[in-house]
């Protein structure tokens, strides 16, 4: 049985189209060419901040950011920024009496700006920063499994990357979700591991109410 949902952050709940476009105008470089070398760097199986370094060599994430912010230019997102489904999403799986969790690849402040906007609508929200362990170490899904309050089996991870979330979630003994959109998700799509792994395949995050009920319903069945 799904007792628990964790999803992932961004390009899950938050559109990061506005945030990476930020970037781009930081180096100084074309947003849609930015955007090409981004996809570039993904599709062929590389760390996403690599296209950073084919702008800029030698450029450093973490003092960027730092740098960002005391020039006034902080990452930031804000309710514009989330996905239209999140809301509604949260809320049908929450009446379905499912515990729900955020957890993903984020910064200290992003955790708090996250806080801001969702902490009543799910049970935990933990980042990277917080917990010291980024995804897709096996530990980062240890710690989320010893934060629910559920079996890892009971668990579904949702992501948009095959490589981040689904590989180590399922590794981790957790049932995993792939939402269809922003770049991962686009490029992997098709691959035989984005076919294969996940328990559900959704194109919008409103889907996973419905298809956890049926999943649940089905496990229920097979028990009597």
């Amino acid at each position: 049985m799904i007792r628990a949902v964790v999803f992932d952050v961004g390009e899950c709940l938050v559109d990061e189209t506005r945030e990476y476009g930020t970037w781009a105008d930081w180096l100084g470089v074309p947003r849609h060419t930015f955007a090409a070398m981004f996809g570039a760097v993904i599709a062929q199986g590389r760390d996403y901040r690599e296209a950073f370094q084919e702008f800029r060599p030698g450029f450093d994430l973490t003092k960027e950011r730092e740098r960002r912010a005391e020039a006034g230019q902080p990452e930031h997102f804000g309710e514009e920024d989330l996905y239209p489904d999140v809301r509604e999403a949260l809320r049908a799986l929450r009446s379905d009496g499912l515990w729900l969790g955020i957890a993903g690849n984020q910064t200290v402040r992003a955790g708090g700006i996250l806080r801001d906007l969702l902490s009543e609508d799910v049970d935990l929200i933990g980042t990277s920063d917080d917990w010291g362990v980024s995804k897709p170490d096996p530990e980062f899904f240890r710690r989320v499994a010893a934060v629910v309050p559920a079996e890892p089996g009971d668990i579904l991870y949702v992501g948009d990357r095959v490589d981040n979330d689904l590989r180590p979630g399922a590794a981790a003994g957790m049932r995993t979700a792939l939402v269809r959109r922003g770049p991962w998700a686009t490029i992997q799509w098709r691959t035989e591991e984005a076919e294969r792994l996940p328990t559900f395949r959704v194109e919008d995050l409103s889907e996973l109410a419905p298809r956890i009920a049926e999943f649940n319903g089905m496990k229920a069945r097979a028990t009597h």
